[in-house]
């Protein structure tokens, strides 16, 4: 196995939670900036220093406690969202943990590439990966696997070009020691292995980043459901048989090593899918600045798609809040009222050409 040690990176010490109530350190508003797998995410000011940060707010139970470490162990990484402070507290009448990190005012990694305005590259789609790649890998030497890599996930710094986009949300990862057989996920970034019966390893983050891969070259995801709900039958079984194509309208003019990577991720025998390190060390990847400065349709797809990839997202939210998170057993529940059309408008639109 390849691997890819940045120097300089450590653990963390062994997270305490402080007793004392967290508004002595912080003012906290009401603001919502985002929702988790396991909590929302509100705004407070760092009483101090006068620091904008973000307050998340978990039930206090085992598998909070297991998030907050994980995250807590890993954060020294430059792509991973740093955590700040941890309180032990009551919110709204329940004993929670009071979870504060940077706050990341750049935004998601879709929505800054939908607010671009002067295109956007290849060359560009194999920095933030590289990024991505790099946190990934920082987690996977820790035998650490994240479960939930998805554009929601993935934040900037800020909203210039020295933004750094990070990591976060530690609500599906794991130590792993042996293999895991908990089926967590978000439907289009599930490795085909967690959607069966056998057990898997660190390598589903290497299906996810193949997905997120191909949806910043092209605007939309290599496996979709058509029938409503947030994952298909037909959708699993194309997943499972690894069923996806590199349409021409689109992929053209993309390289051929970028196409590589994506095949080398998306193979559906875990054994055969690269190593985070080995991914790192692709051309594509190792040497992205060398990657051809091609325009991608990528920016106009996801703009076009603004409102649907909306929708898309909130049947994510949906169906990630009937998963019962646990050891034992994972459910989603049928969404029979969901409308899910992300490539339906794109079918009709050729049609019209």
């Amino acid at each position: 196995m390849a691997l890819f040690i940045q120097p300089g990176l450590t653990a963390q010490k062994s997270l305490q939670p402080k007793k004392y109530p967290i508004t002595n350190d912080y003012i906290i508003n009401q603001r919502v900036l985002g929702l988790g797998v396991n909590g929302k995410v509100l705004e407070c000011v760092h009483r101090a220093s006068g620091e904008k940060r973000a307050l998340k707010v978990l039930k206090d139970n085992p598998k909070s406690r297991r998030e907050v470490d994980l995250h807590w162990r890993t954060c020294s990484h430059l792509n991973i969202v740093n955590l700040k402070d941890v309180y032990e507290g009551v919110f709204l009448g329940h004993k929670s943990l009071l979870v504060v990190m940077e706050c990341m005012e750049g935004g998601e990694l879709f929505d800054r590439i939908q607010r671009k305005r002067h295109g956007f590259t290849e060359r560009e789609a194999a920095e933030i990966m590289r990024s991505i790649c790099l946190a990934i890998n920082h987690l996977h030497n820790m035998n650490i696997v994240h479960r939930d890599i998805k554009p929601e996930n993935l934040l900037y710094t800020n909203d210039t070009d020295a933004g750094i986009l990070k990591l976060t949300d530690f609500g599906f990862a794991k130590e792993v020691k042996g293999t895991l057989q908990t089926p967590c996920y978000t439907p289009y970034y599930v490795a085909p292995e967690v959607l069966g019966p056998e057990t898997y390893d660190l390598s589903c983050d290497l299906w996810s980043i193949g997905v997120i891969t191909y949806i910043l070259l092209c605007g939309y995801p290599p496996f979709y459901s058509t029938g409503g709900a947030p994952i298909s039958p037909g959708m699993k079984k194309r997943i499972r048989q690894g069923q996806y194509t590199f349409p021409d309208a689109e992929w053209a003019n993309v390289s051929s090593e970028a196409k590589d990577l994506i095949k080398q991720l998306l193979k559906t025998d875990p054994a055969q899918r690269l190593k985070i390190g080995e991914v790192l060390q692709h051309p594509w990847i190792a040497s992205y600045q060398k990657v051809p400065q091609t325009p991608l349709v990528s920016v106009s797809v996801l703009q076009d798609e603004k409102e649907v990839w909306h929708d898309v997202q909130e049947e994510m939210s949906h169906a990630l809040a009937t998963m019962r998170v646990d050891d034992k057993v994972t459910k989603i529940k049928t969404m029979s009222d969901a409308k899910n059309s992300l490539l339906e408008k794109r079918r009709a639109k050729k049609k019209e050409k």
